[in-house]
């Protein structure tokens, strides 16, 4: 009996067996936004065929007088609709085609059929960043499907946005990739996630005023760009920066006219944790050039102020210090109690 589900023959050697070409797009990228060589494959092909009558990159087609044909071929038929030398250009579905990428696999794999040429063709491809795109349309789905996270807050939130920087620093401090990785994630995600509150009336869940100051991961995002291009015009213009200390005096400078601040402690958090805070206030007087005694007194406080400033124009972040301290700390106690070998 003669297995008919796939072509017996070998075609003459010299009869061409012409191209298959599997034209794929990117959903990040705007439909009808495509490579010069896949419209220049468009354009020179014998057939285009899609299986999906709504797919985005149909209307862009037609509008470039491109014909398409609504066809779902299995490998067979697509090989023998490329016989003389045809080329055959398939649109795949969002998901890819894999019962025909598959079927056209064993094909070639059988030795018993003339394979045309297959050739991937990419028609738009994902920048760097793309996948930030996915990240905001997922959010904004969970957002307004999640019983828990459509009732969040940018103040219920607050908390969380604080532990997950502290777990991005432990994981920096590890030396974990991995771990480094996961965490840079969620920071990420509290950013986009107070940006999708954000594009709601007030966002904070207590009343509906404030439309007028809804913004989005978009505004966020625009705002630190110029942010980042003003200032650096050692970079994005003609100024001149040599150094770090320079860079780091010109940023100085630059937010001080933009924040049109007082005093140099302006726009410092008081609520980070002490030793930060009093290196970012001796920091703040020593670079905006404010000549000032460290106050004196009794007590612990007062000692550990004027280490805190000693360190930082040491160029030391007596934060990170203690913690490395405190973290041999621990690991000594572990040891003591018999939990972790002596130099492991």
């Amino acid at each position: 009996m003669t297995d008919h589900s796939e072509p017996t023959a070998t075609p003459d050697a010299d009869e061409p067996t012409g191209r298959i070409v599997l034209l794929t797009t990117s959903h990040r990228v705007a439909p009808g936004v495509l490579s010069w060589p896949a419209w220049q494959t468009l354009h020179a092909a014998d057939r285009v065929l899609c299986a999906d009558p709504g797919h985005p990159q149909l209307p862009y087609l037609r509008e470039a007088g491109i014909e398409v044909v609504f066809e779902s071929p299995d490998a067979h038929a697509l090989v023998e609709a490329c016989a003389g030398g045809r080329t055959v250009v398939v649109l795949p579905g969002g998901e890819g085609d894999q019962r025909l990428t598959d079927g056209l696999a064993r094909l070639a794999g059988s030795g018993r059929v003339s394979m045309p040429d297959l050739e991937l063709l990419p028609g738009s491809y994902d920048l760097p960043g793309a996948r930030l795109l996915d990240l905001v349309q997922v959010m904004d789905r969970v957002r307004r499907e999640c019983p828990w996270t459509s009732r969040q807050t940018h103040r219920g939130l607050a908390k969380y946005a604080i532990e997950e920087a502290y777990e991005l620093v432990e994981a920096i401090e590890d030396g974990d990739r991995e771990e480094l990785r996961e965490e840079l994630g969620d920071v990420l995600l509290q950013v986009v996630f107070h940006a999708r509150i954000a594009e709601e009336a007030g966002g904070d869940g207590e009343d509906d005023e404030g439309a007028d100051e809804a913004f989005s991961i978009d505004d966020v995002a625009g705002a630190l760009v110029t942010k980042l291009i003003h200032r650096h015009p050692h970079v994005f213009g003609d100024a001149k920066a040599e150094t770090p200390e320079d860079v780091s005096a010109h940023w100085q400078r630059t937010k001080a006219v933009e924040k049109r601040r007082a005093s140099v402690t302006d726009g410092i958090p008081v609520g980070q944790p002490g030793l930060a805070l009093a290196a970012k206030l001796a920091g703040r007087a020593r670079t905006g050039g404010v000549t000032v005694e460290l106050p004196r007194g009794e007590g612990i406080g007062y000692e550990l102020l004027e280490l805190a400033a000693r360190a930082e124009a040491a160029g030391i972040d007596p934060e990170t210090a203690l913690r490395a301290a405190a973290r041999a700390y621990r690991d000594a106690i572990r040891a003591a109690e018999g939990l972790v070998e002596p130099g492991e």
